[in-house]
């Protein structure tokens, strides 16, 4: 009888032992296909020229500081009108052709050069060092991993930062043509996200719209800064408010 309780006994203490490593296996499951494994991007204060990864959260209060600081320096004005404003204005599109921009003439078009900077686990058209068909991408406009694939283009499109059209409005119609052709292709004003999150945006600045997922809006005002001193281009009063609120100013 002695010996019947003894393995009874044995019985019920292993049982939580099975429970738990039963639990922890599944957690380990989990986290090896967690989101958190894609990368989510850079700071982009250090990233001042655009060529790391993606638009990572800005959280700490010396780097909303810095943040602070950068946009502070952004001149402001009022737009001018959108008369003359066209796409071709600035080149073609995702031109390789491009001087004085990190990546050109690279022999790789802008728009495979900004979803390889960002993507992960990368696939290429057969034969092609340059052309991306497939990856695993942060989308820091919505927070969203996004498996991608060429026969969804239009699941990821490439947002320029300062829009086009807002560039033309706040001077870049007086630019000679090359420089317009350089802001269009430079990876500093370039972030691959959310399809319908680019539509809904438009031309619109940082007043009038901004990343549904909050924890990139300071960033995101930082990057407009970034554009906007590198090229010198003005925003508009409303959007430099917006953008020194966004990182606690």
């Amino acid at each position: 009888m002695r010996a019947r309780r003894t393995a009874v006994v044995a019985v019920l203490l292993l049982a939580p032992l099975a429970l738990t490593g039963c639990t922890s296996g599944k957690k380990g499951s989990s986290g090896a296909t967690s989101p958190g494994a894609v990368s989510q991007g850079t700071n982009p204060l250090q990233n001042p020229d655009g060529t790391k990864p993606g638009l990572a959260p800005v959280t700490g209060d010396a780097d909303r500081k810095a943040g602070l600081d950068l946009i502070a320096q952004v001149k402001t004005a009022d737009p001018g009108p959108k008369t003359g404003y066209d796409r071709d204005q600035f080149g073609p599109a995702w031109t390789d052709n491009v001087d004085g921009v990190p990546l050109g003439h690279n022999d790789c078009g802008t728009r495979d050069d900004v979803l390889a900077r960002d993507g992960k686990d990368v696939e290429h058209k057969d034969g092609s060092a340059c052309v991306v068909t497939g990856m695993t991408i942060w989308d820091p406009y919505t927070g969203k991993t996004v498996q991608w694939n060429k026969q969804q283009a239009s699941k990821i499109q490439i947002d320029h930062v300062m829009p086009l059209s807002y560039d033309w409005q706040q001077g870049a119609a007086k630019w000679e043509k090359a420089k317009r052709v350089q802001i269009a292709n430079d990876p500093l004003n370039l972030i691959p996200a959310d399809g319908s999150q680019n539509a809904s945006k438009g031309d619109s600045g940082p007043a009038t719209w901004l990343p549904a997922n909050t924890e990139v809006r300071c960033s995101y005002a930082i990057r407009w800064a970034q554009v906007s001193l590198k090229y010198q281009l003005p925003v508009t009063p409303a959007d430099k408010k917006t953008m020194l609120t966004l990182c606690g100013g």
